[in-house]
């Protein structure tokens, strides 16, 4: 009997967990070996802070700051149809309910986005997405766990005064200079 509640408890948790939609977390690992992208998982290590003098907003926000993931279609004469759909699949994704749009800049070909996941004030996920019809297209998911949008300005405000370890960015220079 306890047997027989424990699989219809799992099995109810399974259908109620797995709704089938398509998610960013999905899409960047199903995108990761595909020839027309590149992708980076970087840890929140590339923040070299340790010749800082961090104060306490800037040590939780820090602590917020859980992966940053950077997936890049690279856009040629050859992929015009694949990097059509992919845009597609990404436009589709972001507009799901769960994501909300900050902001969102069009001009002619090029255009970009800000939006966040999560609740009020706590936010599971930052999503830029810029794209641009002759160079391809970016994401860049920064996830983390009780970050807030002022733990988001703080870590901005930490980028442009601490050291960045830029072995970790090293592929995506490289996708960058090759046209």
């Amino acid at each position: 009997m306890k047997r027989t509640i424990a699989l219809l408890a799992l099995t109810a948790l399974l259908l109620t967990s797995c709704n089938g939609k398509p998610t960013l977390q999905k899409y960047f690992v199903d995108k990761a070996e595909d020839k027309n992208f590149l992708a980076v998982d970087i840890s929140p290590s590339f923040i070299k802070t340790d010749k800082l003098q961090l104060t306490p907003e800037e040590e939780t926000a820090l602590k917020s700051l859980k992966n940053v993931n950077i997936i890049a279609f690279k856009a040629n004469d050859k992929n015009v149809g694949a990097y059509e759909k992919e845009l597609e699949d990404v436009k589709k994704i972001l507009k799901d309910d769960s994501y909300e749009e900050l902001i969102k800049f069009n001009r002619g070909a090029t255009g970009a986005s800000i939006n966040t996941k999560g609740e009020g004030q706590d936010i599971e996920e930052l999503v830029l997405f810029a794209n641009d019809k002759t160079n391809g297209f970016g994401v860049v998911r920064v996830t983390g766990e009780n970050m807030t949008p002022n733990n988001v300005m703080t870590i901005v405000g930490l980028l442009q005064k601490a050291n960045l370890d830029m072995e970790q960015l090293k592929p995506l220079k490289a996708m960058i200079e090759r046209k």
